[in-house]
């Protein structure tokens, strides 16, 4: 499979983040955002919008900023290692408690909910696929898509999100914690496009997994993606991973 690609277009939201020329300065001085800030995501309709917690219109709202055009039928991939964690602790909590679980709650739980409604949203018709790879995630989320290119597949839009775990976790956190999302759109390099190249290794590296970070990694994916740096290396699970742009 060709672990090349370019990006025809991107987006991201995080609390103090919206617009491109925000990320690009955060990418060269960058920040661990913080705050309670939420997309209005004023292009879903009311009924549906209600539906979606805080970290889900931050998923939509970057989708719908890269996803302007009624390409129905373009394939996607979400990626979130922790997806609605929050929602998930408190039904357990009820269960705990002997209190009757909401099929509400249950179904915007689960890990594709989010994409879900944004493709009940936008009444889309192409593939969909949700994954989940601890701090991987990105990584992962990115090799669904280049299986997609290598398929024929012209543009893959990929969204990739978390935020905090609940204080009830707290004991298991790895990586700094923030809320956010962003999105890129996917596609094989033509000549002149910035092209990028995602690889993974089955042994160890010189990084340094448990090394102190200012960032989730997935922040750090978009760092890199945006920024202008050369590489990015991650450890994780045994893997060793390495982004790199050619200009």
């Amino acid at each position: 499979m060709n672990s090349t690609f370019t990006i025809r277009d991107w987006s991201a939201f995080a609390p103090g983040l919206a617009d491109k020329a925000e990320w690009i300065a955060w990418a060269a001085d960058p920040f661990l955002p913080q705050g309670d800030a939420t997309p209005a995501l004023a292009e879903m309709q009311p009924l549906l919008r209600r539906r979606v917690d805080r970290l889900g219109r931050m998923a939509l709202q970057v989708a719908w900023w890269c996803q302007q055009g009624p390409d129905n039928a373009i394939p996607m991939v979400f990626g979130s290692r922790h997806g609605d964690l929050g929602r998930t602790y408190e039904m357990q909590r009820s269960l705990a408690q002997g209190e009757p679980l909401s099929p509400t709650h249950f179904g915007l739980s689960t890990h594709n909910a989010i994409a879900a409604q944004y493709s009940i949203a936008r009444q889309l018709t192409g593939n969909c696929i949700c994954v989940s790879a601890g701090t991987a995630t990105a990584e992962a989320a990115v090799v669904e898509a280049l299986g997609l290119l290598a398929d024929g597949i012209e543009e893959v839009l990929v969204v990739v999100y978390d935020g905090p775990l609940p204080e009830a976790y707290a004991d298991y956190r790895d990586e700094p914690e923030t809320a956010f999302a962003w999105t890129a759109r996917l596609a094989r390099p033509q000549a002149g496009d910035v092209r990028y190249r995602l690889q993974v290794a089955g042994g160890q590296s010189d990084v340094d997994a448990q090394a102190a970070r200012m960032l989730p990694h997935g922040l750090e994916v978009l760092r890199f993606l945006v920024g202008g740096l050369p590489m990015l290396e991650h450890q994780d699970d045994g893997r060793s991973w390495r982004w790199q742009r050619d200009a």
